[in-house]
């Protein structure tokens, strides 16, 4: 009996494989087994214990044919349950709608993915001339050292392929004119930062001439805080204005970095969600996330440490994010030990080609038009690792227009994150015809 998407989506909940960062949490191995008990042949991967991802491949009768991998990651972040309004592990249908941990990152997608693969792995539909993969993984919300990065390379045979479906799969926007389908084809480089500082211990209640360790990291903070990032305006954010229907001047100022920081106060007005897409599309973008420091409330503290998530647009680099530190920091710069715990330049794929053209026959197919917007996401995805390698990677998908892109967005790591039952349907069918199109155009 062939596995419905809605089902299979709130077991991959309700499995609750959160990844706090840690090489012990996660435990992704339980949805590799959700997904052996529909699917067979898999090769399993497990760098440490509970730590599982898991390959399926139905292999073609070309061998010299495009190959497609559907890659899904089974992890998602850890969860403020106090911010949720219903059990964001229950997986529950209520309003249309399942809720979630991991329902739009991406375990909506994942599940899609599997059913897809799952018809051609039973037969129920014709011989592809290439193989089609299903690649469920571990740790993409924690960099990856124990999921693709680690797969590839103990086992970068079982991941060969030439085109790639991921993440993120975004619904239609629409900027004063007709909505526009969305394909994710680039995405910011990855630059994780632990910045310690020193001080001398000593008793609280003296603290005069103290030399603090959190006073630098406060300073920091302030700093990154209250220095503009520079803008960069790159190909791809010119090419994701010019695929959309918008009026000419919110275009111009889109486009011009001397007005682009108004123009995205003026968006953040009505659509906050929007504006912070705009800006990360187009800023680099520097976030102070986590601060540590200190042994009592009596003590002087002699130690303080703080992670900053940077994300580098296409041609920026490190020296572009310590230059950026510096104009912050100041002299304080010189005072703090930063260290780079990870560091991935942006990447993307071209916009054409026959995964691209297989897309648009599928959007074409079930919305009637196959108006694309080639759109890069802020955040980092496993496909970095695979256009090293010259695979072209997009992530797409197909929504209803319950929920839209800007308030979509805002459901990444949030709260109530759900995703309706009409497009989990919808994406299923979608993915359907792009295989078979991709099929199709390979033959050409």
């Amino acid at each position: 009996m062939a596995t419905d998407v809605v089902d299979l989506l709130q077991v991959l909940i309700r499995n609750r494989c959160v990844n706090d960062g840690s090489p012990a949490s996660g435990f992704e191995v339980r949805s590799v087994e959700t997904l052996s008990d529909m699917l067979t042949g898999g090769i399993t991967f497990e760098p440490a214990p509970g730590r599982g991802s898991v390959v399926y491949r139905v292999p073609g009768y070309d061998p010299t044919a495009p190959s497609l991998m559907l890659m899904g990651h089974l992890d998602v972040v850890p969860v403020s349950e106090e911010g949720w309004s219903i059990d964001p592990f229950g997986a529950a249908v209520v309003d249309g709608f399942v809720w979630g941990r991991g329902a739009v990152d991406m375990l909506n997608m994942t599940a899609a993915m599997a059913v897809v693969f799952e018809r051609w792995q039973r037969e129920e539909r014709p011989p592809l001339a290439g193989d089609l993969i299903f690649f469920a993984v571990a740790d993409e919300e924690a960099g990856a050292n124990l999921g693709a990065a680690s797969f590839l390379g103990a086992h970068p045979e079982a991941l060969a392929c030439s085109h790639m479906l991921t993440e993120i799969a975004y619904p239609d926007i629409s900027l004063g004119g007709v909505p526009t389908h969305l394909v994710n084809v680039a995405e910011k480089g990855l630059n994780w930062r632990q910045v310690h500082a020193a001080g001398v211990p000593g008793h609280a209640s003296t603290p005069y001439g103290r030399s603090n360790a959190l006073v630098p990291i406060a300073q920091m903070i302030i700093g990154l805080y209250d220095t503009p990032t520079p803008v960069a305006i790159g190909r791809e954010w010119r090419a994701f204005l010019d695929a959309l229907d918008i009026p000419p001047e919110l275009r111009s100022s889109l486009l011009d970095p001397d007005q682009i920081d108004e123009a995205i106060d003026r968006i953040g007005l009505t659509e906050p969600g929007l504006a912070r897409y705009i800006d990360a599309c187009t800023h680099l973008s520097v976030a102070a996330t986590v601060v540590s420091g200190g042994t009592k409330a009596n003590t002087i503290a002699d130690h303080a440490s703080l992670q900053v998530d940077v994300r580098m647009l296409l041609g920026q680099s490190n020296a572009d994010v310590d230059r950026h530190f510096r104009k912050a920091l100041g002299p304080t710069f010189d005072e703090l030990e930063i260290v780079v715990k990870a560091d991935d330049e942006a990447s993307s794929s071209p916009a054409e080609g026959i995964l691209w053209e297989s897309l648009g026959d599928a959007y074409e197919k079930h919305t009637g038009q196959r108006a694309m917007a080639p759109t890069m996401t802020p955040a980092a995805t496993d496909a970095r690792f695979f256009r090293k390698k010259g695979v072209v990677s997009y992530g797409a998908g197909l929504f209803d227009d319950r929920v839209s892109f800007p308030d979509f967005l805002d459901m990444f790591h949030g709260n109530d994150e759900r995703i309706s039952v009409d497009s989990l349907y919808k994406t299923v069918e979608f993915l359907d015809t792009v295989v078979s199109a991709f099929d199709s155009r390979s033959r050409l």
